[in-house]
């Protein structure tokens, strides 16, 4: 099995310098201040809640501890400790190599940014990468996985690399039906994915807000719909803006299961919930994944 640019070689990786950023919550508008730090080989992705001092405030991201995925996948510990909105760090995250990482945080959501996963590839750059002694893992899909709920679906299918394929269909003219089929790597990530915005229409939002959700949305962090016309002065960074999202939110939702996929992905009209859902199916199916290294892979081959 080739390694390509998405396995960043044999070894894990983890931040080289600690990564600062603050920014607002899309859902609650709280001001959160975030410190991206350097972990141990084999520690996985740690959310650490440094605003809560009573109980247990590390958060795992694992697929266990998907909690809650309306409107952003949110994760949870045994002590009712919570981290909301961790997609697109975690898109980031899988597709830039960083397999450790401990994310501090002073809220309970992680801020928004720009709606995509670009200020948090910026960030991560910033702060660089090192190689750790422990080779990297990666999920082998073995056989096709699937989960449906009506029209919606999701799977995971044998492939060499790791793939993403998704299609979306909304009434609104401005997005229509719209999908992607792509092999997908750090470049591709960098070029095809990461600028592109959450989004969302304006009765939608004006109806979250009444219900005490989406106070951070605004047009600075996310495109808005109104009809069939795009709010935002800017108008749309793609033409099929919106199911590049889609992607890279199921990129990031995959990541709970702590390793990069050698697989294909394939969504239709799927959301975080679905994308969960695969997740906890795949973890109730031993026998259609393993666990490889390229470590195991060169040496078979030698």
């Amino acid at each position: 099995m080739a390694a390509d640019a998405f396995q960043h070689g044999s070894f894990q990786h983890t931040v080289r310098t600690p990564a600062l950023f603050a920014g607002i919550g899309v859902h609650t508008g709280a001001y959160t201040r975030v410190a991206v730090r350097p972990a141990p080989a084999d520690t996985g992705i740690v959310y650490v809640r440094t605003d809560v001092q009573d109980r247990d405030n590390r958060v795992p991201a694992t697929g266990e501890a998907v909690c809650k995925t309306q409107l952003g996948t949110v994760i949870g510990n045994a002590a009712g400790v919570t981290v909301s909105t961790i997609e697109h760090l975690m898109a980031a995250f899988a597709m830039l190599g960083v397999d450790n990482a401990v994310v501090e945080l002073d809220g309970p959501e992680m801020p928004i940014m720009d709606g995509s996963s670009l200020p948090f590839v910026q960030i991560l750059d910033r702060a660089g990468k090192r190689a750790q002694e422990r080779p990297r893992r990666f999920i082998h899909i073995l056989d096709a996985v699937e989960v449906v709920d009506g029209d919606k679906r999701a799977a995971l299918k044998p492939s060499a690399r790791f793939e993403m394929a998704f299609e979306i269909r909304f009434p609104s003219a401005v997005i229509g039906r719209q999908a992607i089929d792509m092999g997908m790597d750090e470049a591709a990530f960098r070029r095809e994915l990461a600028d592109c915005r959450t989004f969302g229409f304006l009765h939608e939002v004006e109806a979250l807000r009444r219900m005490g959700l989406a106070r951070g949305g605004s047009l600075d962090n996310a495109v808005v719909i109104e009809g069939d016309r795009i709010l935002n002065p800017e108008g749309l960074r793609r033409s099929d803006e919106f199911v590049r999202h889609k992607a890279l939110d199921a990129i990031g939702d995959l990541y709970v299961l702590g390793m990069p996929i050698l697989g294909r992905f394939e969504g239709e009209l799927a959301g975080h919930a679905l994308n969960n859902q695969l997740v906890r199916a795949l973890l109730a199916r031993p026998d259609a994944w393993q666990v490889i290294t390229l470590v195991d892979e060169i040496a078979e081959a030698v």
